[in-house]
């Protein structure tokens, strides 16, 4: 691929992390006024995920090889990417407060770092470090970790869970990027996403659709989730009210509709494909924006004023993320990682100059 291509397919990586970003960080102004009207949050939760699950079952009959091609790949993606992240953060902030959850979950880009680093034994750019940290620093300020700050293990280690969590959904991402058997690649329509990953492929099949990885995801997220939620016990009539958006009656319907299709099915679409054009380690970064969105819409949308330390901070995660996405790796005598997430031989290396 040649250097143009590289800069244009990372530039459509980097604005479909921030609009992933956007989508994801309007779940919580929406789901909040739900809850205050009476549902529970795991009720939210349920709802968000089983309905985007029936939005998607056309894509996942579309590609319906891909549970026999990819089982582990789903299951994973079903029980970490979806399922997990969203158990254990809302079971963490029923415990410690709201910042402190936040800001461990939003520890993933570390994580993130040494998975690559340590068990894939990849290397890592110096910016996409110093990245990381400005990006978990300025978290620091927008969720204002220092208020009500209060010790409770178990509370803890549930925020923990959560952001090893969200790093299966990073690191699950940048996986699907590998070829599927002959028997999904038949059955996919969709052509390989780059040069190089079909090269990777060996015999030009395509990698499983994003699409239809988000789509089994869901649904196996929706079954787990039902038996943690119990959606049978839900205050079903809430969604036939008005919920309240900072003293402005909303139809709950209306609210549920914005969850499920962008905050959900938008947002885990646009991601995914992010990954595949940036690498798990920068698109992790990138998303630690949706923290800043997410103040920034409670402020508009809610009440919920901005105080200086957390202006300054999401300005530190704006810096923290474009640092991270302009990184590259040094030149050294290993092969070359690229953003899908391989590594390129080193008589190729022209071909791919400046991928993350």
């Amino acid at each position: 691929m040649s250097g143009t291509g590289t800069r244009e397919r990372k530039s459509v990586g980097l604005g479909l992390a921030l609009v992933s970003a956007l989508a994801f960080g309007g779940s919580g102004v929406a789901a909040k006024p739900l809850i205050e009207a009476g549902l529970d949050p795991l009720h939210v939760v349920w709802l968000r995920v089983a309905g985007a699950a029936l939005v998607l079952l056309p894509v996942a009959w579309r590609h319906r090889a891909l549970p026999r091609a990819r089982p582990a790949l789903l299951l994973g993606y079903g029980l970490f990417a979806v399922a997990g992240v969203q158990a254990c953060y809302f079971a963490a902030i029923s415990r410690i407060p709201v910042g402190v959850a936040l800001l461990v979950e939003y520890l993933a880009p570390a994580l993130v770092l040494g998975w690559v680093r340590c068990v894939q034994r990849r290397p890592v750019s110096r910016a996409a470090a110093v990245g990381v940290v400005l990006a978990v620093g300025g978290l620091a300020c927008v969720v204002e970790v220092w208020a009500g700050l209060r010790f409770d293990a178990l509370g803890l280690l549930l925020a923990l869970g959560a952001a090893c969590c969200q790093v299966g959904y990073f690191v699950l991402s940048d996986h699907g990027t590998e070829p599927t058997s002959p028997a999904a690649s038949a059955d996919s329509a969709d052509p390989p996403a780059s040069a190089e990953t079909a090269g990777r492929a060996g015999s030009g099949q395509a990698p499983p659709s994003p699409l239809g990885v988000i789509a089994y995801g869901l649904l196996v997220g929706a079954v787990v989730l039902t038996f943690v939620a119990r959606p049978w016990g839900m205050d079903w009539s809430v969604l036939g009210g008005r919920a309240e958006m900072d003293g402005t009656p909303v139809a709950a319907f209306l609210l549920l509709a914005w969850i499920v299709l962008v905050a959900t099915v938008v947002a885990y679409a646009t991601g995914v494909v992010s990954v595949r054009s940036l690498s798990p380690q920068v698109a992790v970064v990138v998303a630690c924006l949706e923290a800043v969105v997410a103040t920034v819409l409670a402020w508009v949308l809610l009440g919920e004023h901005l105080s200086p330390p957390q202006l300054a901070g999401g300005f530190v995660v704006l810096v923290g993320a474009f640092v991270a996405q302009t990184a590259t790796p040094a030149a050294t005598g290993e092969p070359r990682t690229v953003a899908a997430g391989g590594t390129v031989p080193l008589e190729a290396r022209e071909e791919v100059p400046d991928a993350p």
